[in-house]
């Protein structure tokens, strides 16, 4: 008997789509349904896939219509994870999906399909809108309620030890008609110690043996190969961070500074580099520190910069605040990185050279920056980008000259009046929630649930 699948999660209707509606589409995908149909024979008894919707490190995601209890037709997204995927990170993520989700904003799951080493999760479709396609559209309004279903679906998953580890605008499906929401992709998630998802606790030890993630390289990390002389390296101007990349890990390393302080250091060895502009032998044959790097550059937060092992809830709670960033200021993405030090030096430019040393301290880190930055009013920053304010002086270090001559085209515009999109009367209380969820300091940051019950949000 063939299985019935039922969309029975109102949050989660498909809304705007035709069933059986019809799209050219390229002869890659066609060749990749073939292969799809080919390696999971099972699913072409349920489904007529339609097209490919997405496409991740680890996944693809197709478009799937299937005949409900009803008898009406129902879409559905086919996510057929890469068969190198490790059968214990796959069985996490589905029960991540089946514990915590179809309820507060997170997407659900309906079947698993498996043959072999390939495997397709089935969760209901939800049709949305890219952010980076709508950004100049939204209205304040519209900021503060996917903030506040943002950290509703977050503080869900917390209450069950999840830590999503990935979160993006692409990983928070939004329906602007619908007013609807949906956190997805639990493919990089982590337990914490007290974690009710059981398959979680098993992959602390796939983790011993970390590889870097989206092609990027750990800048934090030391070459196996050293010298005798001890390497010196001038530290770079901030100015220069967004333009220049860095050659090799071990150079990363001699500019950054970012040093092991923790009270589990081994003193058998004299070190007189600490806290200068070079990085001594004792150093460089120091074992590297070893700490879960997951996540997408411009959102992973200081702590998983700097290598920190204890990382907890509060890095998913720092890329809502990235998120809420780039949403008040109209820039998508904020940060964009080429590695870790660049990315950190970004953090710098907008919260402070001297908050980010301190916040590092608080986690046994030690950071020295080549020169002090104050930290930014983080309204000034916002209304400067969006054209509020005459001038750019409090995001110039961030805007590239053909970012800048796009904010003076469309400040040149703008009459200075009443905003019916709400961005002329944006109350303190968002700079304030923004500025908490951006804390450095991850034992101090706001977590989820706290910011639920923060003022901007007493009307909901």
């Amino acid at each position: 008997m063939e299985p019935c699948v039922v969309c029975t999660d109102e949050i989660f209707a498909t809304d705007g789509v035709k069933s059986g509606h019809k799209k050219r589409i390229s002869r890659d995908v066609k060749s990749g349904i073939e292969l799809l149909y080919k390696a999971v024979p099972q699913l072409a008894k349920t489904f007529r896939i339609i097209e490919k919707i997405g496409e991740g490190t680890f996944s693809s995601v197709y478009l799937g219509e299937a005949s409900i209890r009803d008898g009406s037709r129902g879409l559905f997204a086919l996510k057929h994870l890469i068969p190198t995927s490790h059968p214990t990170r796959i069985a996490a993520e589905l029960q991540c999906l089946t514990v915590a989700g179809g309820r507060e904003n997170v997407m659900g799951v309906e079947y698993c399909f498996r043959k072999e080493d390939h495997t397709v999760i089935v969760m209901p479709y939800m049709e949305h809108q890219a952010i980076v396609d709508i950004i100049g559209s939204l209205s304040f309004e519209e900021v503060r309620m996917y903030i506040y279903h943002l950290l509703k679906a977050l503080r869900h998953i917390h209450q069950f030890g999840i830590i999503h580890r990935d979160i993006k605008p692409n990983n928070f499906l939004y329906n602007r008609k619908a007013r609807t929401f949906a956190l997805v992709d639990f493919g990089l998630a982590q337990g914490t110690a007290d974690t009710q998802i059981d398959l979680l606790k098993d992959l602390v030890g796939l983790r011993k043996a970390p590889r870097p993630v989206f092609s990027e390289r750990n800048m934090n990390s030391c070459s196996s190969t050293t010298t005798k002389q001890e390497t010196r390296t001038q530290l770079p101007r901030t100015g220069e961070l967004s333009s220049r990349r860095f050659l090799s890990a071990r150079g990363a390393l001699a500019t950054s500074r970012v040093q092991k302080a923790q009270q589990g250091v081994h003193h058998s060895h004299t070190c007189n580099c600490f806290q200068t502009d070079r990085v001594c032998n004792v150093c460089l044959s120091r074992k590297q520190q070893l700490a879960p790097r997951a996540g997408t550059p411009g959102f992973r937060a200081p702590e998983v910069l700097l290598k920190w092992p204890n990382q907890g809830t509060a890095i998913d709670v720092w890329s809502a605040g990235v998120i809420f960033l780039s949403l008040l200021s109209g820039r998508f993405p904020f940060f964009k990185a080429s590695d870790d030090l660049v990315a950190l030096s970004q953090i710098m430019t907008i919260r402070g050279s001297r908050e980010t040393t301190q916040a590092g301290k608080a986690i046994g880190k030690a950071v020295l920056c080549s020169r002090e930055l104050p930290k930014l009013d983080l309204r000034v920053l916002c209304e400067t980008l969006r054209g509020q304010r005459p001038g750019e002086e409090a995001g110039e270090t961030l805007l590239s000259p053909k970012s800048k001559e796009k904010t003076l085209k469309s400040s040149q515009g703008d009459t200075w009046g009443i905003d019916e999109r709400g961005w002329d009367r944006v109350p303190e209380e968002a700079y304030d929630l923004l500025d908490r969820l951006l804390d450095l300091n991850p034992m101090t940051r706001l977590t989820a649930a706290e910011g639920l019950e923060h003022p901007l949000f007493a009307h909901l």
